[in-house]
């Protein structure tokens, strides 16, 4: 065995520094010889094995190896686990493995199947062996149903002629509507630019129209049927060939099964207490004696079921036993099918308290949280659980939680067991039988329609309400007695119709899902709501699920980063909405494509890993050809990682190596062979429609910041000159930059539908990974902070020059051009005043806001969003609502002082934008508070989406919150002077 490693990241991004390519290796053959032997890092396995072999032949026991075909690698990979690596394609450096050994083993029959498991798993960052070895029997069933679906989809697709096909995988972005005002070509003629060769787009209604509101030449490509066809032939082959190996390797048939006799929990016979008992151990940690306490909740959403069981208090070290029941008040009958069971471990300790009146010492009971777990009610076949079941904890705890309960936590026990504390539980037998949650059609017998009443008042009131405001208990009743009003008058508000339903008796249960069945649909935007945590109940989500059926694939990608988080809130890996998303994903190659990516970027988070990769398991199977696609785009940003990890330990090892040394280093690593053709010709994670060429070293950088981001340019291919650009970042969660974009482009949507067209710059932007992400270059820009201080000679002046931006504009747009650019940057002006206060995006300093050349206006950088600006001291550096500073209006006046009609404009402009959103408040609500789990670090509570209310004055008239917006207005006016105190203060502290 070779000696520990120090610094194992050497091993891997050290040719980039010293130009040695080789690495010493340990390979260990199955009869027992070692062999050390130096391979390039390069190298591929295939190549490896075969040099291997070579060397083989010197040695003993040569014969007894058998052919070379027959064996394949193995290795322990950076997760510590073992891999076998039958994909032979992949390079050494792309293996990584944890320490340089690799294992000679004898390749399984089944090479085929083995092949794709294996691509398949280094795709999502799971290896299919980890799934293989769960012992979770609704796991097993999930991914055989999905293997079966799979399999499904494949013939229909192999079925296919290429113009089904090219219409299924690659569906057209077609946007209605006129392009008129859009060009200012001759008769209303667009210029587009036809080229005959590979281009980086795919030509599309919608593209065309961003050219020209960009003030860009649309290029499009035209393409002979003989490609496509090709590349329909190649896709059904690999499916073709999928599909074969299948069939000839058909599973043994399974025995038919045997239904037992089951009891329904409705039944009057099992009207009884709920028992549970307790067993906990935890790790050992505990060096004192502590007393120890367990708490435990009915839940149904975030609705408390009952009281709250305590148990005893228990003495020990690391092993508490309580062998007691926590009883509920609460029949079996009356629990909701989605409830879930949730448990607090917390420390009781005594502590004292001083009375400053008397000065008397007094003693309470203090209580510390120690560890959290949920488990539902019924598993995922409906069946009550009995038994002992063992859960081990989690430790973090949010905010503000009721009883130290966190209903809205996973149901998903901790992975990590060696270091979680371990609660045994044991459910009682109600029944000789299973008892069983009956089926829908036997729940709605139960529904018995009570007297209807025609107290009207106050219903629209209530109704009309934003979805954070509280409803008491008057209200939900008056609700309920009106159910049926609300159907036919207020169909909209049937998530207030749920939260005023008594989930902890069956019978109004009943009448609720009965309702369902002749509830109007909602429009797909109102329906989101319904996948909030606060809806748990499954007849209910189906019922959104259905609605969502209407979205179009842009409306759905639009709303795709919401969908995949809420199914976090899905107790069971079967659901309407898990399907929902692979049915779609399958059928439109652009949704698939982001749906992997958000999946996979979580997939280091114990909480949802299994899920998501169950998930991300089922649609690679789905779409096989895809697989080959997103492989390349997952080894690019691997390479990428490597150079970004070379740069840091450049940095920290060699602190007096100048930069253009360390830069000579990165253009090196990115000129060998590997980086060359794995980051060449790649479909770019950020929009899957573009094609990356070829990078363009030279101009590729690092940016000066802590985390060290790489600057990446490639080159077009059809205009000779032109770059595009990315930004890969590692260190930095670009999660809250994503939602605050996405937010941003539904903005820009909601303003397109009422005919106000504000010129928003939503570019793309990708979280990847554990902190790993893409950012996109907007092309021909420059920030604020340069444009001012290349006008100036110092820095500290140069944010008090009101000219510097109107001549930069002037100086990128000569003549009538510059009109044109003015009227640009006065509309994106407009548009992000009013988005920046909605969202309370704070850190509004002169390199966080750039301009493009063609005069749009736009903000980067999305660190501190809903009023959560930066202070320093305790003072708040940023006292105005949102940036509008008099070098600004300046150029919104076209330089003349006494022009107040192009001001009244843009003034009426963001008043008009204003309006807009606040009618679709609800919805930019419901968007934040579906995102509340996904740990961003100032989206974690209820009270910060209150922010959103206050911004838009939701339960305001039109004309109160107007008024309030024109005093917001005012005030960034009057304040101004000190944003450019600001400025000024980071062009000092930032020179360069």
């Amino acid at each position: 065995m070779p000696p520990a490693m120090t610094d194992l990241l050497d091993l891997w991004v050290e040719p980039g520094l010293d130009g040695d390519d080789q690495v010493t290796v340990d390979f260990l053959l199955p009869t027992g010889v070692y062999i050390k032997m130096d391979v390039s890092r390069q190298s591929s396995l295939q190549c490896i094995k075969q040099m291997l072999w070579k060397q083989a032949q010197g040695y003993p026991l040569f014969t007894l190896l058998g052919e070379m075909d027959s064996h394949i690698f193995e290795c322990v990979n950076q997760a510590a686990v073992h891999e076998e690596l039958e994909d032979e394609s992949r390079r050494l450096c792309d293996v990584r493995p944890f320490l340089p050994v690799l294992r000679l083993i004898a390749r399984n029959c089944g090479r085929a199947e083995r092949l794709l498991d294996s691509k398949i798993g280094v795709l999502i960052g799971k290896g299919l062996h980890e799934l293989d070895a769960l012992q979770d029997q609704e796991v097993k069933d999930f991914r055989s149903k999905m293997q079966r679906i799979s399999e499904e989809n494949m013939q229909c697709v192999h079925m296919m002629s290429w113009g089904e096909w090219l219409q299924s995988c690659f569906s057209p972005q077609i946007e209605a509507g006129p392009v008129n005002g859009y060009c200012d070509g001759s008769e209303g003629e667009v210029k587009i630019i036809m080229h005959y060769s590979e281009s980086r787009y795919r030509p599309t209604c919608t593209y065309i129209r961003s050219c020209l509101l960009a003030q860009e030449v649309p290029h499009l490509t035209l393409v002979h049927c003989s490609v496509v066809k090709a590349m329909f032939e190649r896709e059904i082959c690999t499916i073709g060939g999928v599909l074969a190996w299948k069939a000839s390797n058909l599973p043994l048939p399974l025995p038919p099964k045997k239904r037992g006799l089951t009891v329904s929990v409705f039944s009057d016979a099992l009207n009884l207490f709920t028992k549970e008992t307790l067993n906990l151990r935890s790790p050992g940690r505990v060096c004192v004696c502590v007393q120890v306490q367990v708490r435990a909740g009915l839940f149904h959403g975030t609705e408390l079921l009952g009281k709250v069981a305590v148990s005893s208090e228990s003495s020990g070290r690391s092993e508490h036993v309580w062998n007691k029941a926590l009883e509920f008040d609460l029949s079996i009958c009356d629990i909701p099918r989605m409830s879930r069971l949730c448990f607090a471990i917390y420390a009781v300790m005594d502590k004292v308290k001083k009375q400053k009146s008397t000065k008397s010492v007094c003693l309470f009971k203090a209580l510390y949280p120690i560890a959290w777990v949920n488990t539902m009610v019924f598993d995922y076949r409906g069946q009550m659980k009995t038994g002992d079941i063992t859960l081990h904890t989690w430790s973090s705890f949010p905010d503000e939680l009721e009883e130290m309960l966190n209903p809205i936590g996973t149901i998903q026990t901790n992975p990590y067991r060696e270091n979680a504390t371990a609660l045994h539980v044991r459910f009682p037998e109600y029944s000789p039988q299973p008892v069983v949650f009956p089926p829908f059609d036997k729940v709605c017998t139960l529904n018995y329609d009570g007297m209807q009443h025609d107290i009207q008042h106050k219903l629209k009131e209530i109704m009309e309400r934003d979805p954070l405001s509280q409803l008491c208990e008057n209200e939900k009743d008056l609700i309920w007695t009106l159910r049926y009003d609300c159907r036919e008058n207020f169909p909209q508000s049937l998530p207030k119709l749920l939260l005023s339903v008594k989930w902890s008796k069956h019978e109004d249960m009943a009448q609720l899902q009965a309702l369902l069945q002749i509830w109007p649909k909602l429009s797909p935007r109102d329906a989101l709501e319904l996948l909030d945590f606060n809806y748990p109940d499954q007849y209910v989500r189906e019922y959104a699920v259905n609605c969502l059926q209407d979205m179009s694939d842009e409306e759905l990608s639009q709303y795709l980063l919401q969908l995949v988080q809420v199914l976090r809130y899905e107790p069971y890996y079967d659901c309407a909405l898990t399907r929902f998303l692979l049915r779609r994903a399958q059928a439109n190659r652009k949704i698939g494509h982001f749906l992997f990516w958000h999946l996979r970027s979580e997939m280091h988070m114990p909480a949802v890993c299994v899920q998501f990769a169950l998930i991300l398991e089922a649609y690679c199977r789905c779409s096989v050809p895809h697989i080959e696609v997103l492989k390349k785009q997952v080894e690019a940003l691997s390479k990428l990682k490597a150079v970004n990890e070379l740069i840091k330990l450049g940095t920290i090892k060699t602190k007096k190596m100048k930069e253009a040394q360390l830069k000579d280093a990165m253009m090196k690593c990115l000129r060998q062979t590997g980086f060359i053709e794995t980051l060449s010709d790649l479909h770019s994670p950020l929009d899957p429609q573009v094609l990356l060429a070829g990078v363009n070293v030279e101009r590729c950088r690092y940016m000066d910041s802590k985390m060290k981001p790489l600057w990446i340019v490639y080159n077009n291919k059809l205009l000779v000159g032109d770059t595009m650009g990315i930004i890969f970042k590692n260190g930095d969660d670009l999660r809250q930059d994503m939602l605050t974009l996405q937010i941003l482009r539904l903005m820009d949507i909601l303003w397109k539908e009422a005919n106000l067209d504000l010129r928003i710059v939503p570019y793309g932007c990708l979280a990847t990974g554990d902190r790993t992400g893409l950012i996109e270059v907007v092309s021909y820009s420059e920030t604020i902070a340069n444009i001012q201080k290349n006008s100036s000679n110092m820095a500290a002046a140069a944010a008090f020059n009101k000219d510097a931006l109107l001549n930069w504009l002037k100086d990128k747009n000569p003549g009538d051009a510059l009109e044109k650019a003015i009227e640009e940057f006065t509309l994106s002006c407009a548009g992000y005043c009013v988005a920046t206060y909605v969202l309370g995006i704070g850190d509004r300093h002169s390199d966080n806001i750039m301009v493009r050349s063609t005069g749009q206006l736009f903000h980067i950088d999305f660190g501190h969003i809903l009023g959560n600006f930066k202070s320093k001291f305790g003072i708040k550096r940023e006292r105005v609502p949102f940036i509008l500073t008099h070098d600004f209006i300046h150029v919104i006046q076209q330089g003349k002082t006494g022009n107040t009609e192009k001001f009244g404009s843009f003034r009426q402009n963001c008043e008009d934008a204003y309006l807009i959103l606040r009618k679709n408040g609800n919805l930019f609500i419901t968007l934040f508070a579906l995102m509340l789990t996904a740990g961003l670090p100032e989206l974690t509570s209820v009270k910060d989406i209150q922010y959103l209310k206050d911004s838009l004055a939701l339960g305001k008239t039109d004309e109160d919150a107007l008024k309030q917006f024109r005093q917001k207005f005012d005030e960034a006016l009057r304040e101004s002077w000190t944003t450019k105190v600001n400025w000024m203060a980071h062009n000092v502290a930032h020179p360069s």
